[in-house]
């Protein structure tokens, strides 16, 4: 309705309503608002788009939120934040061995019914709502191939120079194929349920020299579903130039790459431990395609370490914690007094980015077997 003020011939409109979840269930049934037209993220009428996982809109700002989180895992091993909303304090876990997806109190209220987030923490094994066998739980509806629309959500509105896999069920997973490259990734990923009992079982192969390395070599021991490739930690001895780490690891990522037209999810990461110059990160910037990440170690407000990431696993962005140039100094000075001790590898601080793979691959421990 418009509104014209006295004394004035401008067309003024009363302001919006702020949103509500709480009105969400009243929009729908009383009022007879499509669930489509309203956000269940936060219950604004300004829908962006529609909601990947379950019926209903997500505006702009949720939807910005949902791209940068869906992927962030905790150090139990589970998903950070609410599959719905992508926020939320409490959590309810789902008990699915195979799922690591969470719940907020206040979604699972507004959307099934009141009071059922109380209900769900008197049940002794909870299965979250993308795994119950029927779709519909009060207002939450599930979508029908939610896994292709979240993939056609993440291609169409993320910012990403990489395509975003699809998800794979838990009955369709395989065990992870790694070729580490110069830094071994065994133990992270052994710790992480991907390596079963700390075994290769023919899942890892690591190299500390690739310079006779042809591409038949590498599909005669592939084909790889994560290549990781990394510069050996600042203070350690460089037995070659920075920049040939970088180099090596570009060449051999193309041998192992599937072949174009293959729906094979296929990953890799690159860690720079404060090694290459600032020319080589441009040279990697244009090699790998994107921009680096700065993964840090902090220590209350002081970092520790930290390292330069490129990689197209989900949500590593994220986890960008950008340097100054007075810190990354700083962090170099420091490391100069113990350079005949050995570093932390670069493998420790990005641990957590690999956890993400359990949407894509078999983990064989549900329980993560060492500190995160």
């Amino acid at each position: 309705m418009d509104v014209i003020l006295v004394g004035s011939s401008e067309l003024s409109c009363p302001p919006s309503p702020q949103p509500s979840r709480d009105l969400i269930a009243y929009e729908v049934r009383v009022k007879q608002r499509h669930i489509e037209d309203i956000c269940i993220c936060c219950g604004s009428f300004q829908v962006w788009t529609e909601h990947p996982l379950f019926e209903g809109g997500m505006c702009a700002a949720c939807k910005g939120k949902f791209l940068d989180s869906l992927f962030l895992y905790d150090d139990d091993g589970y998903q950070s934040y609410c599959s719905i909303c992508c926020s939320g304090e409490t959590l309810l876990i789902c008990e699915n061995p195979d799922c690591t997806r969470c719940y907020c109190f206040e979604c699972v209220d507004t959307l099934v019914s009141p009071g059922t987030s109380g209900r769900v923490q008197t049940m002794s094994n909870w299965v979250c709502f993308l795994c119950l066998p029927f779709p519909s739980n009060g207002l939450l509806q599930r979508r029908k191939k939610w896994r292709a629309r979240l993939k056609a959500f993440q291609d169409q509105e993320a910012e990403s120079p990489f395509e975003i896999y699809k998800t794979v069920p838990a009955w369709k997973r395989e065990p992870v194929r790694v070729l580490s490259l110069f830094g071994d990734i065994r133990e992270e990923l052994a710790s992480l349920g991907f390596l079963e009992g700390g075994s290769d079982h023919g899942q890892l192969k690591h190299l500390d020299d690739v310079t006779n390395v042809v591409r038949r070599d590498v599909e005669e021991w592939g084909p790889f579903d994560l290549v990781y490739g990394s510069t050996p930690p600042f203070g350690h001895a460089l037995e070659r130039p920075p920049g040939w780490y970088l180099f090596q690891f570009h060449r051999v990522l193309q041998y192992a790459r599937p072949r174009p037209g293959s729906k094979q999810p296929f990953f890799w990461m690159f860690v720079d431990n404060l090694v290459l110059t600032v020319e080589d990160r441009l040279v990697a910037s244009r090699f790998l395609e994107t921009d680096p990440v700065t993964i840090q170690d902090v220590c209350g407000r002081v970092p520790r370490n930290a390292v330069h990431v490129w990689s197209n696993i989900p949500a590593v962005r994220s986890k960008d914690l950008a340097l100054t140039a007075e810190v990354e100094l700083s962090l170099l000075v420091q490391d100069r007094p113990r350079a005949r001790l050995p570093a932390p590898a670069p493998a420790a601080l990005v641990k957590n980015c690999f956890l993400p793979l359990r949407e894509y691959f078999k983990y064989f421990s549900k329980e993560l077997t060492s500190s995160l």
